[in-house]
């Protein structure tokens, strides 16, 4: 294999990992762009200053993004252990009563549509292997797969695309902070999330396998309505509180 085969191979390997996570990253970008967009416009809505703004952007952006990732890494690595226990289980069940489980392949076969002396056949194959067997029924009794996702990438993932598609609708109000900024900085902000959301939404496309504009539109119309609804709050709460 030469240096281009082995630098496509790398980028392939790599390409497929992300592919295998996708998922992920998709949704922990939607809700890292729509929540921390919702909380700068219920701040805009209440003329919170801009170093406020920050404050409780980064705020949210930071704990909430956390606690996302927590729950997907909990959330799959519960996945692993209920799968193992119920596999530990069949293996118990293979090795006391092989009798029972042995009916029970044969059953599982038979609905499959195999009778007779192939039947048999088909049975003595999967029941000479313990492996093989236990597998088996994991998927076919008990409809169970094996998650082959880490759970701390998932968790990593989740929050890495929380805190960077999260941290655009934030751009603008730390850069007015260091620099300075001449212009309506909510009106950019809304622009830049725009295309965050448009980005994001053609990526899920790409996870639920559905029209590109269709998942483009889905998602701005999601983070518009987050952010409007924070927005009026904002504003509402700070004529009675004002």
């Amino acid at each position: 294999m030469n240096h281009d085969e082995d630098a496509l191979h790398g980028t392939n390997t790599f390409y497929k990992r992300f592919q295998n996570y996708l998922g992920e990253f998709v949704y922990g970008g939607i809700d890292g762009s729509v929540t921390t967009f919702a909380v700068v416009a219920g701040s805009v809505g209440a003329s919170l200053d801009s170093s406020i703004i920050i404050i409780l952007g980064f705020a949210n952006l930071l704990a909430d993004g956390f606690a996302m990732s927590v729950g997907a890494y909990l959330s799959t690595k519960s996945e692993r252990e209920n799968y193992e226990k119920h596999k530990a289980v069949e293996y118990w069940e293979v090795d006391n009563i092989p009798e029972k489980e042995r009916e029970e392949v044969r059953e599982i076969f038979a609905a499959k549509g195999f009778e007779g002396e192939l039947l048999e056949q088909v049975v003595d194959v999967i029941t000479s292997d313990r492996d093989r067997w236990v597998d088996l029924m994991m998927k076919e009794e008990l409809e169970m797969i094996p998650e082959s996702k880490s759970p701390f990438a998932m968790g990593a993932v989740t929050y890495l695309a929380f805190v960077t598609v999260g941290l655009v609708p934030l751009v603008i109000y730390v850069w007015d902070y260091i620099f300075g900024f001449e212009g309506n900085m909510f009106l950019v902000t809304c622009i830049l999330t725009g295309l965050a959301f448009s980005v994001i939404g053609f990526l899920k496309t790409y996870v639920t396998q559905t029209n590109r504009w269709k998942g483009i539109l889905e998602t701005l119309i999601l983070g518009a309505i987050a952010a409007a609804v924070s927005y009026f709050v904002g504003d509402l709460l700070e004529g009675w509180l004002a």
